[in-house]
């Protein structure tokens, strides 16, 4: 089968990204549905009937080779070897919109997910985050201006206040903290938002975004299988984790290294038995600076 490299090189005039957008559509379906007709371009997208057609014309002349029409049951099918025309028709795509949708992020009619797998979802208990506060750490890394905050760390009695320039928002895959520059500590920290008890205008900015070096440094981590796992085991790790020659790099940034570590169980030469720490760090020794930061940060980054 051949079609352009970059579906979006064909397409021309007004409509481009409306049929873009369609196209995507009509491949994501295929690809994960098996099927396709025109009334799930004409329910999704509000489109004429004529317009749909022409649609399900256009992707068969990208990819003439993808779908065939079942005239029985009257729908477009997956050809056996279909290959998607779009990169965004992934697996992770899928997984992502249906958990986005699960946990209720994305309307399921936002979804282009047709039918439904039965999904279950381990409970988590909310953070939660006062909308007013958000809105001025919004407003305070778009203006580039600082804030005072009363904040409630975990390693002192009472809260305090500080002054801070944010410039980005984190997640650590349970919290979401504000990155800001700390005027008390001169340095740049972390917040968890729901800890800042109190926020208000401040009335200096520090340093910005371009001045943190942590934030702008990404680390390299080569993460293996654990050597102590049987050799079948082993391989599965390996699938699990995308592995290509035993070995996966993950790239994250210096100031998030502590809370990937810790997510991994890498945050410390690890005593787990091979079953419960299942993959660990290649390139240990390579980024021990980066390590003895992180080890420190386990301290320092919630404004300790």
């Amino acid at each position: 089968m051949s079609h352009p490299e970059d579906p979006r090189d064909a397409l021309t005039g007004p409509a481009r990204w409306g049929q873009e957008r369609r196209l995507e559509f009509i491949d994501f379906r295929l690809r994960w549905d098996g099927r396709l007709n025109r009334g799930d371009l004409i329910a999704f997208f509000a489109i004429s009937v004529p317009q749909a057609s022409k649609d399900i014309a256009r992707y068969q002349e990208l990819a003439p080779e993808n779908m065939t029409y079942d005239a029985r049951a009257r729908v477009y099918v997956a050809a056996p070897d279909f290959q998607p025309v779009f990169a965004r028709t992934t697996a992770s795509r899928y997984l992502s919109d249906l958990l986005a949708s699960e946990i209720g992020v994305l309307e399921v009619e936002a979804s282009f997910i047709g039918w439904r797998p039965p999904t279950g979802l381990a409970p988590v208990p909310g953070r939660g985050v006062d909308p007013e506060a958000l809105a001025l750490l919004l407003r305070s890394i778009r203006e580039k201006q600082g804030v005072r905050v009363l904040y409630q760390s975990m390693s002192r009695p009472r809260a305090m206040h500080r002054s801070l320039t944010p410039h980005a928002f984190a997640h650590d895959g349970f919290r979401w903290h504000v990155r800001a520059f700390c005027h008390d500590r001169q340095q740049f920290l972390d917040f968890v938002i729901p800890r800042m008890l109190q926020v208000e205008p401040g009335t200096s900015s520090g340093p910005g975004a371009e001045h943190d070096t942590e934030w702008h440094t990404h680390v390299d981590l080569v993460l293996q299988p654990n050597p102590l796992l049987p050799t079948a085991h082993q391989r599965v790790v390996e699938l699990d984790y995308g592995m290509s020659a035993g070995e996966v790099t993950v790239s994250c940034r210096q100031a998030l290294l502590f809370y990937t570590l810790r997510q991994l169980r890498l945050d410390s030469e690890s005593t787990h038995r091979p079953q419960a720490q299942q993959v660990v760090l290649k390139n240990r020794s390579q980024i021990e600076q980066f390590l003895v930061a992180a080890e420190r940060g386990s301290f320092d980054k919630e404004g300790a």
